[in-house]
């Protein structure tokens, strides 16, 4: 006789015969593409977003992110496989929920849940018997147990028997073509042996589940992942400044090194961190550990070295332009990229943007360019109002100094090094130029 709850065999049975409906909160680079793959395995799919223009565009079988095709959209819109919806009460409607909402930090460095909270009272609102709820969104250990679970059981509904609780980590890498949620494993960790097999269930139907013990496991696998990441970066960001002090091409090195067949992974140093994993999961941890009293110093070592890295660009560029006698006030400046990294429009934390503030406070004018960023957005932090201007011999001969921030395949850098005064590249994106070189300062 099965241990598990009728609820659980019917959701199993609809899942293996892909008739449940898969509800998906948050429609952004996480979840737009989620909705994508399932819709694309057959499974019905209710997106769910509170911005009535991605709904709108999506209902028009648009694409509001660059790297995902209107074509892919439209497949599955007309096949009928995805509904989109602002209306929140429809969440009754789907069988299995996840939820990719964003997870930030305050201005203090300390975790903002107030997306997730809110999503979940929804959630509790219109939860029904039988459904699976999956939180994607990067948090700390213990969040899915001590936030969501209270908030979602009630005298009615049992977490295990009449309603599941799970969380997968979200591993999405905008703009790799290599990897999508079709070939990346999913680790999930249940709150219950049902929520563990129901989410697994769910999961194998597009890629291959990874199950662990507990949720706490499965979330602190995905800040290890970043936190990894994070520091390895902060090392070569580290070294980066001490190579140009000694004279040494640090990126030869890394080549160099990355030759040995074990015990090295390459990593490349940078003007800083961006995007909304890398600079942000590792502080979940580290606010986490206070709980136990606990100091993580490397974490924090490395979130300070990372976080400083937009300051020594300014130092060297300011360096470059008093070698050409000029000071950066009053120096015209163009960045190069205001997406955090290559060939996506993915701008979140990107540090072209505290790198365009320092530069802006020191009197600089200061220009912009990104094919894949025409217009600047407003952040917490940030307002430039700003249009991506169009790259001309005639402009690049008019700035007093060029940034390479990010280094999108669109960048004709042999143009640009032949134009330009003066360079300051970040991340070793004019490598191969043998012309101009001695136009060129690597920051």
């Amino acid at each position: 006789m099965s241990d598990k709850s009728e609820a659980c065999l019917k959701l199993l049975e609809m899942i293996d015969q892909k008739k449940a409906v898969i509800g998906i909160i948050g429609l952004g680079y996480v979840g737009l593409p989620l909705a994508i793959h399932f819709g694309r395995k057959g499974f019905g799919v209710i997106g769910f977003d509170l911005d009535a223009r991605k709904i709108d565009k999506l209902l028009h079988g648009e694409s509001y992110i660059k790297h995902i095709s209107a074509e892919s959209i439209k497949e599955i819109i007309n096949a009928k496989q995805l509904d989109v919806t602002i209306d929140f009460s429809r969440l009754s409607e789907a069988d299995c929920i996840l939820i990719c909402v964003p997870t930030p930090l305050t201005e203090k460095m300390e975790p903002d849940l107030s997306y997730l909270l809110q999503t979940t009272e929804t959630i509790a609102q219109n939860l029904r018997k039988g459904q699976l709820i999956v939180l994607e969104s990067t948090t700390y250990p213990g969040t899915t147990q001590e936030m969501l679970l209270p908030r979602l059981a009630s005298n009615d509904m049992k977490v295990g028997e009449d309603f599941f609780l799970a969380f997968s980590p979200e591993r999405e890498d905008p703009g790799n073509k290599n990897y999508t949620a079709t070939n990346i494993p999913k680790v999930v960790g249940g709150i219950t042996k049902s929520c563990l097999d129901a989410a697994c269930a769910m999961y194998n139907s597009i890629t291959r589940a990874i199950p662990v013990s507990s949720t706490q496991t499965a979330e602190l696998s995905k800040l290890l992942e970043n936190t990894f990441r994070s520091v390895n970066i902060a090392l070569v960001n580290e070294l980066k400044i001490l190579a140009h002090k000694m004279g040494i091409d640090l990126f030869e090195v890394i080549e160099a090194a990355a030759t040995k067949p074990f015990g090295y992974t390459p990593f490349y140093p940078g003007p800083g961190l961006g995007g909304h994993c890398i600079p942000i999961d590792p502080f979940y941890l580290a606010w986490k550990a206070k709980e136990f009293d606990f100091s993580t110093r490397f974490i924090q070592l490395a979130g300070e070295i990372n976080v400083s890295m937009p300051y020594y660009v300014i130092e060297k560029t300011t360096e470059a332009l008093n070698n050409h006698r000029k000071s950066l006030n009053g120096s015209r400046i163009l960045v190069l990229g205001a997406a955090y990294k290559k060939d996506i429009d993915d701008d979140r934390e990107s540090p072209g943007y505290a790198i365009m503030k320092m530069l802006l406070e020191k009197g600089a004018i200061v220009k912009y360019n990104d094919p894949w960023i025409p217009k600047l957005h407003t952040t917490r932090k940030y307002n430039f109002q700003m249009e991506s201007t169009p790259i001309t011999p005639e402009l690049l001969e008019s700035m007093d100094a060029i940034i390479i921030i990010t280094d999108h395949s669109d960048y004709n850098f042999d143009e640009i090094v032949e134009y330009a005064n003066l360079v300051i590249d970040t991340r070793n994106a004019t490598k191969g130029i043998k012309e101009n070189r001695e136009k060129i300062v690597m920051a």
